[in-house]
């Protein structure tokens, strides 16, 4: 039986942890819980762009690294992030439809991404929406609540450990976390990263009205599917009503280069 004072210390320990790890998100302003530090992250995120870059196809062709590097350069401007140090590779992937931005700025771009966005702003779109995971923290938000999660449930076991319905208690528990709190911000994310993505495209002078074609491409690409609820992310439909809804905030940003980004990309 573990002694009431050491069960309280340990949950009021934990609601002292759980309230100080707060942060915001740029441009969205959301409130988050963040329990992992900007070096942790940044040093995961290094492990496993390496690890990456170990396994994959980099190409050093300028048909393909070129217009990437392009569209990198001018988001980083819209990023104002200059504490970051931003890295590409294209990987010459023409099966894998994918692109992906790391902690600390590693970003990787499958050339299978191509098609789907079809020109420079459509990539820009598609690039701006990882870039928009990195610069809200998304990867150190999804640990902490995992870290969270973890503690919350040693605290009920703790509590509950003589009771004849622990197991009941604690496996309610794990899956009301999954379903009811973790799903659920795993799909807010998605959707603040497109929110973030079309500002950034905009203020780096790209139409953000590109990245309504790029989701109906991406949402055609989407085979079966599990429900709503059980998803990462949000269903193909509600994502470009949203991406509809967040234009006008995006464009008002906008912020022109010359250039819109309607220059198409090289076939793959």
């Amino acid at each position: 039986m573990v002694p009431r004072l050491t069960r309280r210390h340990f949950m009021l320990g934990g609601t002292v942890l759980l309230l100080c790890g707060c942060a915001t998100t740029p441009i969205t302003g959301r409130s988050q819980l963040m329990l992992i530090s900007e070096a942790q992250e940044t040093a995961l995120g290094a492990q496993a762009y390496r690890e990456v870059l170990q396994e994959e196809p980099v190409t050093r062709d300028p048909r393909y690294t070129e217009p990437v590097q392009r569209i990198v350069r001018r988001l980083e401007g819209a990023a104002h992030r200059p504490d970051l140090r931003w890295e590409v590779s294209v990987i010459k992937e023409d099966k894998t439809v994918n692109a992906f931005a790391l902690p600390g700025g590693k970003i990787g771009v499958y050339t299978g991404i191509f098609p789907i966005a079809q020109t420079e702003a459509g990539l820009a779109i598609i690039m701006g929406h990882e870039l928009g995971h990195v610069i809200a923290r998304h990867g150190a938000e999804r640990m902490s609540q995992q870290l969270g999660a973890q503690l919350l449930g040693t605290a009920l076991a703790v509590g509950f450990q003589a009771s004849p319905y622990a197991n009941t208690i604690m496996a309610a528990y794990g899956l009301g976390a999954q379903v009811g709190v973790l799903l659920p911000y795993s799909r807010l994310q998605e959707s603040e990263a497109d929110r973030i993505g079309l500002v950034l495209a905009a203020k780096a002078g790209y139409d953000a009205q590109a990245g309504i074609g790029v989701w109906q491409r991406m949402a055609k690409l989407s085979g079966r599917r599990p429900p709503a609820f059980l998803s990462t992310h949000p269903t193909p439909e509600s994502r470009i009503e949203d991406i509809k809804n967040f234009l006008p905030q995006a464009m008002a940003q906008f912020s022109p280069q010359g250039d819109d980004g309607d220059t198409p990309l090289p076939a793959v």
